[in-house]
């Protein structure tokens, strides 16, 4: 008679430790873009992603809504100032080039500057 060796079966593998959950990380790179220039759009595009992703399994998701609410705001304001500069930028033109013809040269500060 042989004695076989008892090997004790495993234990299923569980859920990772910690309080992780469907959208956390996405949420805080969602912030992240959020505040840096010219990504908010995309910050705010992954910021609804995370929402939504941690919305199906029942979580809140705070960062995520953080980043909706700081991307829309930043987005505004760099739409805001980019119309405001331009506008500026027009005006400008117009002034350094009042009365003269498309394409006639102006000297500007000692540059010379062609009219459209």
């Amino acid at each position: 008679m042989t004695d076989a060796p008892n090997y004790a079966t495993p234990a299923p593998a569980g859920p990772p430790a910690g309080d992780s959950y469907p959208g956390k990380v996405l949420g805080i790179v969602a912030l992240v873009l959020a505040i840096l220039p010219f990504t908010q759009l995309i910050g705010l595009i992954l910021g609804i992603v995370a929402k939504v992703q941690s919305s199906k399994v029942g979580r809140k998701n705070g960062i995520a809504l953080a980043a909706i609410i700081i991307a829309i705001i930043f987005l505004i304001l760099s739409i805001v100032i980019g119309v405001s500069l331009t506008t500026a930028g027009i005006a400008a033109v117009q002034e350094v080039c009042g009365g003269v013809e498309s394409g006639g040269v102006v000297e500007y500060q000692g540059t010379q500057v062609t009219c459209p």
